[in-house]
This record gives structure tokens, C-alpha cells and sequence, in this order.
């Protein structure tokens, strides 16, 4: 697989990430066996970058990520890229934004236990908390970067103010945000801030949360512990509206002689700004399809005719801490 460089952390990574989300227990429930097997799939397809987070489960994605890669983390480590997240703290009532300096470090610690590794090569802060100043939150990972603890620092879901905000204390290093072509948002300023900052970005859910796998129907349901089942884009005219479209982008993989995810994932790739796209399941044979996006090529006629179809599409919304439905 070709090797991209990710902004200015100088890291050498494959284009496509795997990702762990659905590992938490957020998508509703697996098996452990199927899901190490993806793992295995990723890393043995040529993968060696792979994005976890504390709050995926709250120990148990890191931990299972731990399990599957333990042979290459025991004796190949910089081989591989371990990305993680903290800074979403599970309460009684629910989950909620802390990053502040006492919970990051902490979390930290926790998620090297959980990794069973002496660094994290990516930390990044999950989402921004308005109760937090940056500055504080940037100089807590900055001493964890002082203390061998974290390589690297990079932010997730915030916007360009924030960024620079946090970045006067730490350059932020790495953005991840949600892109895909049913999610947009990014492209309003963010994409650019990060280009213009050397700032790499590893997108995270390319495919609209399963939506633009092309596996899913009017009739489609999901689990009740499964987030998409509490979240408006996945039913009703919305939803109904976004298939026909889904159609559409299917009959053009075809004739390009891809398939569907590897066009959606392939689009977000041709973005400029974009290094990295994070793509997740607890399919082996989903991850060995998604890597071919990483040799699928977009040329101008293309990326055409997907604003045209997409252009009929309604956009979405994702998952938050605080709930399934916000923007």
C-alpha cells in the first residue's frame, strides 16, 4: 500500500486507518473472534495505522485493539501507529466533555494500560469542552509529551478557532473530523485552516455510518443499542432521500469498476487537505475491500458527476457524547 506523510507530525502512515468505534459497544453487539479477525485483515492488507479511543467503550475497543495487534506491539512496534483519544468522562447520567488537565492525564495512563504499550503515538483530544480553557488542556499534553508518555497531539471534532486557540500553547498537530459525502461540514473553513497549518487530517466516517455501503434498504433496522436507531438520518424521508441517492453513486462505481466504498472512501482521499480516511467494521472481508480505496483514482469527470448525484442528497448529522443526533 502506498505511505502518505501525516502534516507535520512527520509520521509515515498507509492512507487507510482502521478504526474502532464500533468496538465500544455504540454499534450494538459482536463477536470478539470476527472482530480480532478484521484487525488481523487490516494489518496483514498492509494497514499499520489504527485509531482507538477511551471513550469506545471505555477501555474495552483499547483493550481488544491491544489483543489483536500483540505480536506486532510486542516485537514490531514502530511498525505500527497506535492513534487514541481521551477527554469524554462517563458519568451516571451519561457521558460528558472533560479535558481537563487532571482527567487527560489519567486517561492517558488508562489507555496505556488498556493498549499495553509504553507510548501512544497519537493523542488526540476527542472533542472540545467548553469548560475547559485550551490553553490548559494543550499544556496538560504538552508536559505528557515532555514526559515520553504521548508522541504526538492532535484534536478531534473542533473547528478552526479552536485550533488556533489550543495551538497557542501546542501546535495541534492532527485533525480529525467527521467527512463523507452525506457530512460536508469540514469544508467550510476547517479543511482549509488544516491545509494551511500543515495540520493532518484523518477523516472518520467515510461511509456515513454504514449509509454508503450500499447494503442498506428502506426496510433496513437497527439494534436498539445501536446508535443509528435514536438518530433521524437513518429513517423517514431523510433517510429514504439519501438511498436513492446511495442508488445512484452504486451505478457509478460500476461502471468505474469499484465498489461503493471504494468510491466514498476514495472521494475523501482526493481532497486535498486529507491524508488519511479511518474506515471501521467487524467484517474482515469490509476491510479487505475497503483498502483498494487507497489505489482508486478520481479524476475531474468523476468528482463531477458525484456533486451532481450527491447534490440531491440531504446532509447529515452524527453521534456526540451527549447524544446520537448532534451535528
Amino acid at each position: 500500500m502506498q505511505r502518505t506523510t501525516l502534516g507535520r507530525t512527520g509520521l509515515s502512515v498507509s492512507p487507510i486507518a482502521f478504526g474502532t468505534w464500533q468496538l465500544g459497544g455504540d454499534w450494538g453487539a459482536f463477536d470478539e473472534a470476527d472482530a480480532v479477525a478484521a484487525i488481523r485483515t487490516a494489518r496483514d492488507s498492509g494497514i499499520d495505522f489504527f485509531d482507538t479511543a477511551q471513550a469506545y467503550g471505555f477501555g474495552a475497543s483499547e483493550r481488544l485493539l491491544g489483543k489483536a495487534l500483540r505480536t506486532d506491539l510486542d516485537q514490531r512496534r514502530d511498525e505500527v501507529v497506535i492513534a487514541t483519544k481521551g477527554g469524554v468522562r462517563r458519568t451516571a447520567t451519561g457521558r460528558v466533555r472533560d479535558s481537563s488537565p487532571e482527567f487527560l492525564r489519567r486517561g492517558v495512563e488508562e489507555s496505556l494500560t488498556c493498549l499495553g504499550i509504553d507510548t501512544i503515538d497519537l493523542y488526540q483530544v476527542h472533542w472540545p469542552d467548553p469548560g475547559t480553557p485550551f490553553e490548559d488542556t494543550a499544556a496538560a499534553l504538552k508536559d505528557l509529551v515532555e514526559q515520553g508518555k504521548i508522541k504526538h497531539v492532535g484534536v478531534s471534532n473542533y473547528t478552526a478557532d479552536q485550533m488556533a486557540a489550543f495551538s497557542e500553547v501546542l501546535p495541534v498537530e492532527t485533525l480529525q473530523p467527521p467527512y463523507h459525502l452525506f457530512r460536508r461540514t469540514a469544508e467550510a473553513d476547517i479543511l482549509a485552516y488544516a491545509k494551511e497549518s500543515d495540520i493532518g487530517v484523518l477523516v472518520y466516517g467515510p461511509l456515513a455510518h454504514g449509509l454508503l455501503t450500499g447494503s442498506m434498504t428502506a426496510s433496513t433496522t437497527f439494534a436498539p443499542d445501536d446508535w443509528r436507531s435514536r438518530n433521524p438520518a437513518f429513517r423517514g424521508e431523510p433517510f429514504a432521500k439519501n438511498l436513492t441517492v446511495v442508488d445512484e453513486l452504486a451505478k457509478l462505481a460500476a461502471d468505474l469498476e469499484v465498489t461503493l466504498p471504494q468510491l466514498a472512501t476514495a472521494w475523501t482521499l482526493a481532497k486535498p487537505a486529507v491524508h488519511v480516511a479511518i474506515v471501521g467494521s467487524r467484517n474482515a472481508k469490509h476491510i479487505a475491500d475497503a483498502v483498494g480505496a487507497a489505489d482508486v483514482r478520481l479524476d475531474a469527470d468523476t468528482l463531477a458527476q458525484i456533486e451532481e448525484i450527491t447534490s440531491h442528497g440531504v446532509q447529515i448529522g452524527g453521534s456526540s457524547p451527549e447524544g446520537p443526533t448532534a451535528p
